[in-house]
C-alpha cells in the first residue's frame, strides 16, 4: 500500500509540473499547518527548513539542521496528509556528492515525492559551492532521483548570500538543468523582470518563493513572467509566530485578551483536522 501510496502521489506531482497554469506549493512546518493546508485545498505542499528551525528555537541558516531531524520533521507532514510532498533538503548534508546522492535515497524511502539540492555551502567565507562542484552535485542527486523516482529541484542561491550576479545564476540553473535537475529555483531574485529573464533561460519549470523580503508579485504576473510552480518558504511559519507575538505583547503591555478575536476557533481547528484525516482515509481507500 505504501509504495502504491507514493506511486500515485508522484504521479501527481508530476503532472502539477506539466500541465498548463501556476500552481501554489505552500510550506508547512509540521503535521498539523499541514493538514490545514491540504483542507484549504492545495495540491502539493513542501517543508521549510526555516519553519522547522523555528519550531526547534534554532536560527535558520546558521542552525546546523541535521538530516535525521530535518527528515524526520517530513515524514510527519508526509504521514498527516495525502498530498503529495516535496521537502526542502538545504544543501544535501554535505559537501560532496554522495551526500546529497544519500539524502535524496533517504528522501524517497520516507515518502517524500521531491526535494530541492542548494549550491549554498554553509560557509560564511565561501557561501557558493565553487560551479563544477554545484554541478556535480546536482547531477549526483538527479541519478539518484532517476532511479528512485523523484522530482529533483536545483537551487541556485546566489541572490539569497549577497551575490546579486543574475548571468551567473543563469549560468548555474542552466547547468544544473543539462545536469538532470528537474525543476529550477533561483530564491531572492529583484525583480519580475529578473524572473523573467531566468524563466526565459532555461526550459524546465521554475519555482519562485513569495513572502519574503522585498517585492511581491500576484500568480497572475508570475505566471505571465513564465513560473510554474510558486511557493512560501517559511513565511507562512514566520505569520503564525508574529500572530503569537503580538498577541503576548497586548497581554503583557495592554493586559488586554483582544487577540482572541482573530485566533482561529477550537471548533474550526477540530473540524480542519478531521476534514484532513477523511480525506486521506478517502484516498487512500481509493488507491
Amino acid at each position: 500500500m505504501a509504495n502504491t501510496t507514493r506511486d500515485s502521489k508522484l504521479e501527481t506531482f508530476r503532472f502539477l509540473h506539466e500541465k498548463p497554469g501556476i500552481f501554489v506549493m505552500p510550506n508547512p512546518w509540521d503535521a498539523g499547518s499541514a493538514k490545514i493546508l491540504e483542507t484549504v485545498g492545495f495540491e502539493s505542499l513542501a517543508t521549510t527548513s526555516a519553519g522547522y528551525a523555528f519550531s526547534q528555537g534554532l536560527q535558520d541558516g546558521i542552525a546546523g539542521l541535521e538530516r535525521d531531524d530535518v527528515l524526520e520533521n517530513a515524514a510527519e507532514i508526509v504521514n498527516s496528509v495525502s498530498l503529495p510532498v516535496s521537502a526542502d533538503l538545504e544543501d544535501g548534508f554535505g559537501p560532496i556528492p554522495q551526500d546529497c546522492e544519500l539524502t535524496i535515497d533517504r528522501a524517497v524511502n520516507i515518502g517524500l515525492v521531491g526535494g530541492s539540492i542548494e549550491d549554498a555551502s554553509g560557509n560564511p567565507e565561501r557561501p557558493i559551492f565553487e560551479f563544477s562542484l554545484a554541478v556535480e552535485r546536482v547531477a549526483a542527486a538527479a541519478e539518484m532521483a532517476r532511479k528512485r523516482g523523484f522530482v529533483l529541484t536545483a537551487r541556485a542561491e546566489n541572490h539569497l548570500h549577497g551575490r546579486p550576479d543574475l548571468d551567473n545564476t543563469i549560468r548555474r540553473l542552466q547547468a544544473f538543468e543539462k545536469a538532470g535537475a528537474d525543476v529550477l529555483f533561483a530564491p531572492g531574485l529583484p525583480s519580475l523582470e529578473a524572473i523573467r529573464i531566468v524563466c526565459n533561460s532555461v526550459n524546465k519549470p521554475v519555482n519562485v518563493v513569495m513572502g519574503l523580503s522585498g517585492p511581491t508579485f500576484t500568480l497572475d504576473e508570475l505566471q505571465n513572467a513564465g513560473v510554474k510552480r510558486v511557493s512560501v518558504g517559511g513565511s507562512f511559519a514566520r505569520a503564525a509566530l508574529g500572530a503569537l507575538y503580538n498577541a503576548a505583547k497586548e497581554i503583557k503591555t495592554f493586559g488586554t485578551f483582544d487577540y482572541s478575536r482573530d485566533a482561529m476557533p477550537h471548533s474550526k481547528v477540530m473540524q480542519f483536522m478531521s476534514e484532513s484525516t477523511r480525506q486521506m482515509e478517502h484516498r487512500k481507500a481509493s488507491d
